[in-house]
């Protein structure tokens, strides 16, 4: 019983973390074809509190103003070691007319990024789910 429920969660965490990894590749790719580009500047890194108590990370905020001329300020997605960017920077930004609040650094590590992280997971679990029915 408690092999099929291992089976099972990981089966259903890879499954969901594939679909995640798909979905951020369609708007990832959406913002390549039909986004605004624009230039920001990073205006401040703010300390995170990592989770699991891995201790605070440093998350840039990244403003730019949209196609209305309004000021839009966003927090990459990802962070991490090599993921920084310091205060004071010009970055390229993409977003979307519609919700220029979800808007990305227009850099290959932050486009691509957060897709290979939760496509590679998913594979993970599946592959670990794989691996608890074949010992099992």
């Amino acid at each position: 019983m408690t092999t099929a429920i291992g089976i099972l969660l990981c089966g259903l965490a890879g499954v969901g973390l594939l679909a995640g990894g798909v979905y951020d590749w369609v708007r990832v790719r959406r913002l390549r074809r039909h986004g605004i580009r624009t230039t920001g500047m990073v205006v401040d890194n703010v300390r995170v509190q990592g989770s699991n108590n891995s201790g605070p990370t440093w998350a840039p905020i990244v403003a730019f103003p949209d196609q209305h001329g309004y000021r839009v300020e966003f927090t990459p997605s990802l962070r991490g070691v090599g993921m920084g960017l310091p205060t004071g920077r010009q970055v390229a930004v993409v977003y979307l007319p519609h919700n220029p609040q979800a808007a990305r650094v227009l850099t290959r590590r932050h486009m691509t990024g957060p897709v290979v992280f939760l496509l590679a997971m998913g594979v993970l679990f599946l592959s670990l789910s794989v691996v608890i029915g074949v010992t099992a």
